[in-house]
């Protein structure tokens, strides 16, 4: 079964700076849309932003714009997420997922929408962010 596998998280102080990646295990970035995505204990999934394959366009949560950078390298079947002040609602376990080609249509926090055909969920990594 293919999915993700994601690290690079931890515990951080507000303001802090973390980076984020995500490998695909199994197949090829080329042609997919890739989203971050994270859950908070007690709150649904909400979408963090995505690079559409078919246009590198660049969608990001309103929550997080001006602060978090998504950037993939297809070469080296890379995904990461820079994130950078940092603040305690950023608390969650984050995920990378997949859908064909495109991140539309979008949520309504501007981010990709864990309700459409995202797939190949890893296990996440914890980002906590606390003094």
């Amino acid at each position: 079964q293919v999915h993700f596998v994601e690290s690079g998280g931890g515990l951080v102080q507000p303001g802090g700076s973390l980076r984020l990646s995500c490998v695909p295990d199994g197949f090829r970035l080329d042609n997919y849309a890739i989203g971050w995505f994270r859950q908070a204990p007690g709150k649904e999934r909400e979408g963090v932003s995505c690079i559409s394959s078919k246009d590198d366009n660049h969608y990001y949560a309103d929550s997080v714009k001006g602060r978090f950078t998504m950037s993939r390298d297809n070469a080296k079947k890379l995904v990461y997420l820079q994130m950078n002040s940092l603040k305690p609602e950023d608390t969650a376990v984050y995920y990378c997922a997949t859908k064909a080609l495109d991140c539309r249509p979008l949520a309504y926090n501007s981010g990709p929408d864990p309700r459409q055909d995202f797939s190949a969920y890893g296990q996440g990594t914890q980002v906590t962010v606390s003094s």
